[in-house]
């Protein structure tokens, strides 16, 4: 963020907690990647893995307590997909909005969405 009276960059911002595991965490290291390996293969996505151990589990953050990313372990149980996350979202929302377009010819809107992405 930039200093509202000079022309210099502040240093404020969030950051996040020391790396070092949390205290309070009921988990083992094994047993969080137990569970990453049991949720890939009910068909999640990264994403979605991190959300459910946070909310329903109590791992706030897979990397501190692993020391390895959800990704990482994915790819050494070789459950990891062919295609990265972000990129199989954005080739959704590209077909989405092919079939959208079909019916809606004249929506401008959706077709400049289409040219973003």
């Amino acid at each position: 963020m930039a200093r509202m009276h000079s022309r210099k960059k502040g240093k404020s911002g969030s950051k996040k907690p020391l790396k070092t595991s949390y205290s309070w965490m009921n988990y083992k290291p094994k047993e969080v990647e137990l569970l990453v390996v049991k949720l890939a293969k009910e068909g999640n996505a990264a994403s979605q893995i991190g959300i459910k151990l946070r909310d329903v589990y109590g791992i706030p953050d897979v990397k501190t307590a692993t020391k390895k990313s959800i990704t990482k372990i994915l790819k050494e149980k070789k459950l990891a997909p062919n295609l990265p996350e972000n990129l199989t979202s954005l080739l959704e929302q590209v077909i989405s909005i092919k079939k959208h377009l079909e019916n809606n010819k004249k929506d401008l809107h959706a077709k400049r969405n289409l040219t973003l992405t």
